[in-house]
């Protein structure tokens, strides 16, 4: 059975940083896109970023200029590098693996909370 982890999350400061990883021990890994993806109490799962197989990446509003996302695929995982942080980005934050358009694995979800 495929597991994709995720970790790294924990209590920050505003203005802070974490990053958080998504690691899976599936050999498909270097084929699939990874996406991270957020959820805070009363809203809706919000894609924050996604990166290709190829390394192509794309950012939700929220992630623009301040999260990056990469991957090392000989480790068979994902990071997501968040930087200036924000009370707004507390968050559960999931990752999952797709194929094209199709959603395939979720991670278990790591809390992110972002507080003075």
């Amino acid at each position: 059975q495929v597991q994709l982890v995720e970790s790294g999350g924990g209590l920050v400061q505003p203005g802070g940083s974490l990053r958080l990883s998504c690691t899976t021990s599936a050999s498909l890994f270097n084929l699939w896109s990874i996406k991270w993806y957020r959820q805070s109490p009363g809203k809706e799962r919000e894609m924050v970023a996604t990166i290709t197989s190829w390394g192509s990446t794309d950012y939700g509003d929220s992630a623009q200029g301040r999260f990056t996302i990469s991957r090392d695929n000989e480790k068979k995982t994902a990071y997501l590098q968040m930087n200036n942080l924000k009370p707004d980005d507390t968050a559960v934050y999931y990752c999952n693996a797709a194929s094209g358009r199709h959603s395939l694995y979720w991670g278990q979800g790591t809390q992110v909370t972002v507080s003075s």
